[in-house]
Formats: C-alpha cells, structure tokens, sequence
C-alpha cells in the first residue's frame, strides 16, 4: 500500500472506498463460510449422538442461533457484493469441489475434509479482513490528520 502521506485527497478517498468495497466482499464470504462451518459442525455432532442435522428452517435457523459472536465494532455498512465477484466464485468452487451441498451423504472422513476447507477458507477471510482494517484505519487517520491541520478543507467534503 503507499504511503498515505504522499497521496493526493482525492487519491487517498479513493483508494479507502476501494479497499472498503474489498472488506466487504471479504466480510460477506467469511460470514457464508463461517454459516457453512456451524451447518458441518452441527452434522457432524449430530452424527455423534446417531443422527443427521435437520435442514428445515427453523431447524437452521436454530443452528445459526447458537452462535454468540462478538461482532464489529465498526458500524455495518449496506454491501452488495455480485455473485461473480472473486472470493464468491472461490468459495462456491470450493464448496463444490468437496460437496457441501450433499454433506448429509458425506463420509465421516469427507464432512471432516469439507470441516478443514472451510476452516481453511474462512481463516484465510479472516486474515485478509484484518489486513484490510489496518490499511483502512490509516487512510482514513490520514483524512482525519490532514481535515485537523488544515490540508484539507471540510467543504471539500460536500463537493
């Protein structure tokens, strides 16, 4: 990333909302995959206890509510992220290619592959996310920097 120092206002907002839409896409594919991970981990308990994961609706939604993530503490922000973006494509190739979609017929040994590639998949989400913040934090400590010290006017804003 360069130096937000040496980049022009109009740069700098630019390159942000760029690396905003990115973290976007990043945080939807991480949420499915994360939605992904708890369907796996509740078939594979239930296998333990002798049945299979219900997939009705409310049985689902059970699932999902089990779940008590701490969040962001970023305000959430109106996304639309196309179904041909990238990390969809990705994410959709790999839940194809190790069968998340027949996972109740899944061997033990196949819901466990499926188990580590979205574990996989999801950490990789997570790490990029992270990056992702650490660049936005700092264009946007810069645009605050430079509105404090005058280098750049509010009206600015409204233009």
């Amino acid at each position: 990333m360069p130096d937000p120092t040496s980049l022009s206002l109009s740069d700098l907002r630019s390159l942000r909302t760029s690396l905003q839409n990115e973290e976007d896409a990043v945080s939807f594919v991480r949420r499915v995959a994360q939605g992904r991970l708890d369907v796996v981990h509740e078939e594979q308990r239930q296998r333990g206890t002798g049945g299979h994961a219900a997939n009705g609706p409310q049985q689902m939604a059970a699932v999902f509510g089990q779940q008590q993530g701490g969040g962001s503490a970023r305000p959430p922000r109106d996304t639309e992220i196309p179904a041909d973006h990238p990390r969809v494509a990705e994410l959709a190739e790999l839940c194809d290619r190790l069968h998340f979609g027949d996972y109740k017929e899944l061997t033990d040994d196949e819901l466990v592959a499926l188990e580590s590639g979205l574990a996989t998949f999801e950490a990789e989400q997570s790490a990029e996310r992270k990056a992702l913040f650490a660049h936005i934090d700092a264009l946007s400590s810069e645009l605050v920097n430079r509105y404090k010290s005058g280098g750049a006017s509010v009206d600015s804003l409204l233009g």
